[in-house]
């Protein structure tokens, strides 16, 4: 990272973008007085300047070492200032092109009076609005990054009915929890993440479904929790499967061997907390006489950025003959890219990967988040004939270390 031309190229882009927000702030402190522009000057200047420079330090510190909280609070608040100046940057760079057009347009359609005469006459007032607007919208997005900050362990119930036609009688009522994207490497408060699991056994479900992601990167960041989440028990199992991060992909390791071995420990762990991992395989649930089966593959992603270890071939085979399906796939993109077109009688996928960004707006009756813009199915229910996807919003978090809107979540599925 140290000598990484893409860092070198984002620092230097940092420091054009505050001397670029700068600019507006020089706008907006004009009616100040002279003590009271110093401070902001001051302010501004300082925080920015720590910014930069923790960047520049930052292959030299070895973070790694130091307190994940302390770690991740620093990349958090960095990263909001950089958004956050970005999109402030947006209404300053509408106001400057329309600065730049009422230029040209004074010197091609106007005297030389009357153009100088109508940019001081506008100029002044519409920068100061454009200006505040931006700086606003800009504090407004970093404001909220740091509200959610309280939010990364504030795990909501989704209560889910589901009715499905083919739904075998002995299996109406059927309660399942789905819970996925764990990311155990991010946790700091063990007591908060052992009160969302007090929450899943206080539903007394069925089953319960993990749909990937228990860690990070490495199996060692579940070491200070397994005792939190072996308590996750149901009278027909607990099931789970891979989800992209579980594979040790985004660590550089010493040896292939290394990994592997890193990928035996992840799975190695899914048994010690009594949990069926299910690998590329299907099991069969039976009540009452009757039968249903539950598929459960390795990743597998239509995105190009994320791997397809999945074999749905494999997994699926033997279980035609049982009337109803349910399928953990850890990457939604899985269901319009395989899943629907070569597998019409899987009644039920379940699925995470996305978080819903950590970042979006909830309100009954819509939605809406950036990641939306690269998943076509983000968060919660989607139906396409008489197949139905559900995609969890995630129990943990992973890089910003909060939760604006999109709260973590555990989905209670009732098959009626």
């Amino acid at each position: 990272m140290r000598n990484s031309p893409f860092w070198w190229v984002l620092i230097g882009f940092m420091v054009l973008l505050d001397f670029y927000v700068f600019q507006a702030i020089r706008v907006v402190a004009q009616p100040a007085g002279a003590k009271t522009k110093t401070i902001i000057y001051f302010s501004y200047w300082i925080l920015s300047c720590l910014a930069v420079i923790i960047l520049i330090i930052l292959p030299y510190l070895h973070f790694e070492h130091q307190s994940k909280l302390l770690r991740t609070t620093i990349f958090a608040i960095i990263a909001g200032l950089f958004f956050a100046k970005v999109i402030a940057s947006i209404f300053f760079l509408i106001d400057d092109i329309r600065r730049g057009v009422q230029w040209v347009a004074g010197k091609l359609f106007f005297s030389n009076t009357e153009g100088e005469a109508m940019q001081k006459g506008s100029r002044i007032s519409r920068s100061a609005f454009l200006s505040w607007v931006g700086l606003i919208a800009g504090g407004g997005l970093f404001g909220s990054l740091i509200y959610g900050f309280g939010n990364k362990y504030r795990y909501q119930l989704k209560k889910i009915p589901l009715a499905f036609s083919n739904l075998p009688a002995a299996f109406k009522g059927l309660k399942i929890i789905h819970i996925s994207d764990i990311h155990s490497g991010s946790f700091t408060d063990k007591q908060a993440v052992l009160k969302g699991i007090d929450k899943v056994m206080k539903e007394k479900a069925d089953l319960i479904l993990f749909t990937g992601d228990l860690v990070n990167n490495t199996a060692d960041e579940m070491a200070d929790y397994m005792d939190v989440f072996n308590k996750l028990n149901a009278p027909m199992g607990v099931y789970s499967t891979l989800g992209n991060h579980d594979y040790g992909d985004y660590v550089h390791w010493e040896s292939p061997d290394a990994k592997k071995a890193n990928l035996d420990r992840v799975k190695a762990i899914h048994g010690q907390l009594g949990w069926k991992l299910l690998v590329n395989e299907h099991v069969v649930l039976e009540k009452g006489g009757e039968k249903i089966a539950v598929i459960g593959i390795e990743n597998w992603s239509a995105k190009s950025s994320f791997p397809k270890y999945g074999d749905m071939k494999k997994a699926y085979e033997g279980t035609s003959e049982y009337p109803f399906k349910i399928l953990m796939s850890h990457d939604p993109s899985h269901w319009d890219a395989e899943v629907r077109p070569k597998y019409p009688d899987v009644d039920l996928m379940l699925a995470g990967h996305t978080h819903g960004m950590q970042f979006g707006v909830e309100i009954p009756g819509f939605k809406w988040s950036p990641v939306q813009y690269v998943y076509r199915q983000w968060a919660g229910l989607y139906e396409q004939a008489s197949q139905k996807l559900y995609v969890n919003r995630g129990y943990g978090f992973i890089g910003y270390p909060g939760r604006v809107g999109i709260l973590p979540e555990i989905t209670v599925i009732e098959l009626t």
